[in-house]
């Protein structure tokens, strides 16, 4: 199985904590978490994918081990998110990546690509909770 890598990187004086695995020259796949959640929710999701893909799942800012500075510090929006989120793809190098938005990650997500477009593959929305039959 895949090793995945636990990281905290300096965003403008903000430490965004990621998950990574994967090849660095594979496509990449940048997973945005819901609410209450953080990149914890993808910790089985990550290897598999990982074979194929550069996976990349950061804490949103005030999630997880990301940095929770105060509402006075930081404007908690989805406008500030997708900011420190694009902010935090330029610092680690992601030039072009798909998208998985899901809950909260999803206002992140649509915003990064509406701001960027060229930088996005593919958007991958999650629509529907599998349930179970029986």
């Amino acid at each position: 199985m895949t090793k995945v890598h636990f990281q905290k990187v300096d965003v403008d004086g903000f430490k965004i904590f990621y998950r990574e695995a994967g090849p660095k020259d594979a496509p990449v796949l940048l997973l945005l978490h819901g609410f209450p959640t953080s990149s914890h929710m993808f910790r089985d999701l990550i290897p598999l994918l990982a074979d194929k893909y550069r996976v990349v799942a950061p804490d949103l800012p005030g999630f997880g081990q990301s940095d929770m500075p105060s509402h006075k510090e930081f404007k908690y929006s989805f406008g500030a998110l997708a900011e420190r989120i694009e902010r935090f793809t330029e610092v680690i190098g992601l030039k072009r990546f798909a998208v998985y938005a899901f809950d909260y990650g999803a206002p992140t997500g649509f915003r990064l690509a509406m701001r960027h477009p060229e930088r996005i593959t593919a958007i991958i929305p999650r629509t529907a909770t599998p349930t179970k039959k029986g």
